[in-house]
C-alpha cells in the first residue's frame, strides 16, 4: 500500500525520498511548487498543499497505509494560513491521518509529537545518518 511523506520539501523530507527504495506507491505532501515538479519528474505522485490545511493533508492521505510526518514542515519559514502555531500544525496532520485512514504514522523529529488514534506510532529522530534506511524499515515491518 502507499506510503506518503508530508513535508517532502523539508530537507528531511527530501532525504528520506531520495534514498528510498520501494516496489510500491511513493507519494509527497509539499507547498512549493518547484518541489513539487522536481518530484513529479522523478515518478513520485505529489500532493501540493498548504501544511496547515487539514483537509489538505487528508486528501493527500487516503488509501496510504504508511504516512512520514516530518514536523520540520510545521516549524520553517514556510506561510501557513490555518494554523497559529506548530504545535498545530502537527495536531492538525495527527487529526488529518486518522480520518484518512493511515495505519502506520511514522513522525520524523526531535519534539514529542501528539497523540493520534492512529494505531501504529514511531518517531524518528531527522538527523538520523540512515534517516531513509530506518523509514523504509519501519514502512516494512509487520508492525511497529
Amino acid at each position: 500500500m502507499p506510503l506518503i511523506v508530508v513535508g517532502a520539501d523539508t530537507p528531511a523530507g527530501r532525504r528520506i525520498l531520495d534514498g528510498f527504495s520501494r516496489d510500491g506507491e511513493v507519494r509527497a505532501f509539499v507547498t512549493s511548487p518547484e518541489d513539487a515538479e522536481r518530484l513529479r519528474s522523478s515518478g513520485v505522485k505529489v500532493a501540493l498543499g498548504d501544511v496547515s490545511d487539514d483537509s489538505h493533508v487528508e486528501m493527500a492521505c487516503y488509501g496510504c497505509f504508511s504516512a512520514v510526518l516530518v514536523m520540520e514542515a510545521a516549524t520553517d519559514d514556510r506561510e501557513r494560513s490555518f494554523a497559529r502555531d506548530s504545535r498545530s500544525v502537527v495536531e492538525s496532520w495527527a487529526r488529518a491521518v486518522a480520518t484518512a485512514g493511515v495505519q502506520r504514522v511514522i513522525w520524523v523529529g526531535s519534539e514529542e509529537p501528539p497523540a493520534t488514534r492512529t494505531p501504529e506510532v514511531a518517531v524518528v529522530d531527522p538527523s538520523a545518518a540512515d534517516l531513509s534506511a530506518r523509514i523504509a524499515e519501519l514502512d516494512r515491518a509487520g508492525s511497529i
